[in-house]
């Protein structure tokens, strides 16, 4: 009983450090309260949206600090920490949607850990009249939520032995490496480079003309592979509105979804002038054939639908070119976005421009979702392409004989039985996740199974889009947000952390 107790002592100091550094953090959106003052619903309320909740969070962190004392942690608790952090900061991160937007207390909850988990699903609409603060803050939280709220808190705070164990519970659990041997030092240069990369997207943006609020937002939500954006129409607005580099801005969301997707020791290595790190393992390899794959399979099935082909014949070269470019920019941004699992659209992937074949591939994307050591959810590719060896294995010893010995080995290195079956546990629970989600979905809605199925498919992939409307989720009954709620954290910390949350044995 008193090791529980030291533990849940233990547990309500870190959360207490993590609540003061939030506090801080709710104060950067008024710098755009003073910069809109008086515009776009800028004003005392928006202060008091972003001042009240870092008040509250700042003191409450500093009762928990004061009162518990921090001590072992172990690996369970580490877990349970991770879970219980997540919750809390997303029910602060709450509070300026209740304050400024009069959002219900779940719908603003639900943002909020959407945010947070870079999910992307969103309950709010009439973006674009909304205070740009509020825009500023639902950015912020995917942005923080990229590499992990408690990774930031890390490098910050730093706790020595026991950060070791909170890293390794909100990380995704298989192993990829790390760029330091030391933990601060690996925490230092990953943040470091998605700074660099934060910066170098909105400069670009910006040099494309897209506003710099607009630029600093799609930048942060893209990176961080969330896809929030400050527009209804995402990032199709600019296409709609006319916006005379569309195209290049497209292009460039593309290509900084692409750099969230992937492992940040591949872009740690490609600092380092180590260019074999775009092929030389098995995941990076996987992962630009599933993409040349994916967008070749929809673009084609699109212009075969459309009989694009009959008619690039009668118009010409010229027209060829043009309509070939476009539909390849549809497909691949769309693709990098599900696949990233950002959510970001140049179109609505239930839209008439996808046909049934690419919606069924897109649901097999959420799935698969980014690499491993990425900003990007989902079960990771470099799991997907350690199944498929495990299959290919299976199928190999049935040839030959059920008693030969053959290693399942990942770039030179074998594979520990002990991997392999946290990944096919992990695999299970994803599946079995997804049924009770999408069976929930089904019962409290008028949806059928395929749009059940898509929803829950986009909370515990961390995705976004889905083929409920976004119209339909804002109204959609409050039991399957709690679900889709529970599914977006499972997602991001890969389900055991939020599992032992329910486990009586964990707490003692």
């Amino acid at each position: 009983m008193r090791k529980g107790f030291q533990r849940t002592s233990s547990i309500l100091h870190l959360i207490g450090n993590l609540l003061q550094i939030l506090s801080i953090l709710m104060l950067l959106p008024l710098i755009l309260v003073a910069v809109y003052w008086g515009k776009m619903g800028e004003g005392p309320t928006t202060v008091a949206a972003f001042l009240v909740p870092a008040a509250i969070s700042f003191s409450l962190g500093l009762i928990l600090v004061a009162r518990f004392k921090v001590g072992e942690l172990g690996t369970q608790g580490s877990m349970l920490m991770c879970a219980l952090g997540w919750l809390a900061v997303s029910a602060v991160g709450a509070l300026p949607y209740v304050i400024a937007l009069r959002a219900g207390c779940l719908d603003a909850y639900f943002e909020a850990m959407s945010g947070f988990t870079t999910t992307g699903i969103t309950v709010f609409a009439g973006l674009d009249k909304m205070p740009r603060s509020i825009l500023f803050w639902r950015s912020l939280t995917q942005w923080l939520g990229g590499l992990g709220i408690l990774s930031f808190f890390l490098i910050v705070t730093f706790k020595g032995a026991v950060a070791h164990h909170i890293y390794g519970a909100e990380s995704h659990k298989i192993s990829s490496g790390r760029p330091a041997p030391g933990l601060f030092s690996t925490l230092r240069i990953l943040w470091g480079i998605y700074i660099a990369f934060t910066v170098f997207g909105v400069a670009v943006l910006t040099l494309e003309k897209m506003p710099v609020f607009d630029s600093l937002c799609h930048t942060l939500t893209a990176l961080s592979t969330g896809g929030f954006s400050t527009h209804d129409a995402s990032i199709e607005f600019y296409s709609l509105a006319g916006h005379q580099n569309y195209r290049l801005i497209e292009y460039t969301i593309t290509f900084l979804m692409i750099l969230g997707g992937m492992n940040f020791l591949v872009h740690y290595r490609l600092f380092r002038r180590d260019y074999r790190a775009l092929w030389d393992t098995l995941e990076i390899r996987w992962w630009w054939k599933i993409i040349a794959v994916f967008t070749v399979i929809i673009a084609v099935e699109h212009l075969c639908r459309s009989n694009a082909f009959i008619e690039m014949y009668r118009r010409g070269i010229g027209f060829a070119m043009t309509r070939i470019e476009q539909t390849f920019r549809y497909c691949i941004f769309q693709v990098v976005a599900v696949l990233t699992t950002t959510g970001f659209g140049t179109k609505d992937i239930a839209s008439d421009f996808f046909g049934a074949l690419a919606r069924q591939v897109f649901l097999v994307m959420m799935v698969v979702g980014g690499c491993v050591g990425s900003t990007g959810g989902g079960f990771k590719v470099l799991r997907i392409a350690i199944l498929n060896r495990l299959l290919r294995r299976e199928l190999f010893k049935a040839r030959i004989s059920a008693s030969a010995s053959s290693d399942l080995v990942v770039d030179g290195k074998i594979v520990p039985d002990q991997e392999i079956q946290r990944i096919a546990g992990l695999f299970y629970a994803w599946i079995l996740l997804l049924l009770i989600g999408g069976g929930i979905t089904a019962v409290l809605s008028r949806h059928g199974a395929f749009e059940s199925l898509s929803g829950m498919f986009s909370a515990l992939g961390n995705i976004g889009p889905c083929y409920i409307s976004v119209k339909d989720m804002i109204v959609i009954h409050p039991g399957i947000k709690i679900t889709y709620i529970i599914g977006m954290l499972a997602g991001r910390l890969e389900i055991l952390p939020v599992l032992l949350l329910f486990s009586r044995k964990a707490w003692r």
